[in-house]
Order: structure tokens, then C-alpha cells, then sequence
């Protein structure tokens, strides 16, 4: 049996464009609908939302068969969360408040086999489809998505030698904690913050290394794509049924 290619990965790699939905929700049934509504990738949180390692595995077996890569945040740029999460099957992770090169290369570690890493062995968890992929310790590095987090003014400063290091796929910008440490907490739209995000992708292209950002405004998510950002989220699942619960008890309550 073979590794599953990961198509988020190859797609990246290509520039080709990839449209994402984040979800926080935590419900493998809301991760079934969502599969098919055509988005290139899914985001389970477990940073900022109360996700767990058996609810995600519940997720990611839901988005099995979509359209969309599930990529997982794990709470914290822990060898050990990182550990798990790749053991239970995920194949692109999305790793939170990298702030330097060391940083990004720790985060790097802990999704490789040694001599390459730290991670921890074993060939019968879900990830080798309980052993099935007899191959997997020597090949799973290459269907691994590593994608750091960039979101304060200090870690933007360093944003080359974060991008640089050998391993790290993509690099996402946080709006919301990026705004904060520039001294606008609430407000990403500030013309500051706007020049930050713009200066980030400009210096992520001139070194070939995608760049990814989140916005449920959708002005703001074309504006994005245009600066250049190749994995955009343009909403959560959690947005969507709260401005739509909002929006249908207004229509009728007035």
C-alpha cells in the first residue's frame, strides 16, 4: 500500500493557488459537510479551539474522500503535539508563533524520522495505515506539509531566515496577533498592519517560499491573493453559522 499524496504540498510546491476554510467547530460531522464544498484545504484547529486528538482523528477520517487537505494547528510548536498529530494521520500541519530560524527548524525536527529529526517511531498507527504502508519511515517526510507561523513584528523581522530553513514549506501570516504586536490589537486593517502583511509576502516571494493568510472579509482576501499570498482561508465554519444563525433571526425578529 502506498503513502496518499498530499495534494496541498504538490499544489504549493507548483504556486498554483489554494483557497482554504478554517474550522473550529471541533465536529466530524461539520468537517462532512464541509469536504465538498470545493475548498483546496481545511484548517482543524486545536490553538484556539477545545480540540482534542480523538475528536481531530474523527475530522480528518470525515474529510476523507473531499476536496479539501485537512492541515492541523497544533496548540503549540511542541515536539510531542506534533508527535501525536502526525501519528494519528495528518499530513500538512500549520505550527503556531514560530519566532526565528531556531524555532522553525525545531518545528522541522519533530516532523522527521533521525537522523533528519526527533520524531518518535512507530510504523503501525493510523498515519502508516496500521502498518500497511511498509515504507512509511522512509517516505513520510516527503508527503509532510510544514507550514510556520509568523505573527509578531519580532518574528516578521527575521521572516528570511525563518523562510529559509530546509523543510519549512510555507509561511503564514497571523493577522490578528501580528496587529497586536504592532500596537493595533483589534484592528488588522490599520495601515500599518496592511503594509506589514504586504511587506511580508513581497519578501516570501523574492525568496520563492508561498505565503499564507487568513481574512473572512472578503475584499480583503482578493486584495491578498493579488499582493500574492498562495493559501488564503477566506472564512471559518464558525463564522459562517453565526453570522447565519444572526442574519435568519433578523430577517424574521427584525
Amino acid at each position: 500500500m502506498d503513502l496518499p499524496q498530499n495534494r496541498f504540498k504538490a499544489a504549493l510546491a507548483r504556486g498554483e493557488l489554494q483557497i482554504g476554510l478554517w474550522s473550529s467547530l471541533c465536529s466530524n460531522i461539520v468537517a462532512e459537510i464541509i469536504r465538498d464544498s470545493g475548498f483546496d484545504w481545511i484548517l482543524l484547529d486545536t490553538e484556539h479551539s477545545p480540540n482534542e486528538l480523538p475528536g481531530l482523528i474523527s475530522q480528518m477520517q470525515a474529510l476523507t474522500g473531499g476536496t479539501a487537505t485537512p492541515i492541523v494547528r497544533p496548540a503549540w510548536n511542541d515536539a510531542v503535539l506534533i508527535k501525536r498529530i502526525l501519528d494519528a494521520g495528518a499530513q500538512a500541519l500549520l505550527i503556531p508563533f514560530v519566532q526565528n530560524a531556531e524555532e522553525a527548524a525545531s518545528a522541522v525536527a519533530a516532523t522527521r524520522y533521525p537522523p533528519d529529526g526527533i520524531r518518535g517511531i512507530t510504523s503501525s498507527g493510523r498515519a502508516a495505515r496500521f502498518g500497511r504502508v511498509t515504507t512509511y519511515l522512509k517516505t513520510a517526510a516527503q508527503e509532510i506539509c510544514v507550514l510556520v507561523q509568523v505573527e509578531t513584528g519580532e518574528a516578521l523581522a527575521r521572516i528570511e531566515e525563518i523562510a529559509s530553513v530546509p523543510g519549512v514549506d510555507g509561511v503564514f501570516i497571523g493577522p490578528a496577533d501580528l496587529s497586536a504586536s504592532l500596537g493595533h490589537i483589534g484592528n488588522p486593517g490599520h495601515p500599518e498592519v496592511q503594509e506589514a502583511i504586504r511587506s511580508a509576502v513581497d519578501r516570501l516571494t523574492a525568496l520563492g517560499k508561498p505565503a499564507g493568510i487568513l481574512t473572512p472579509n472578503e475584499a480583503e482576501a482578493r486584495r491578498y491573493i493579488e499582493w500574492g499570498y498562495r493559501f488564503v482561508a477566506v472564512g471559518s465554519d464558525l463564522g459562517i453559522m453565526a453570522k447565519g444563525a444572526d442574519a435568519l433571526a433578523r430577517a424574521f425578529k427584525g
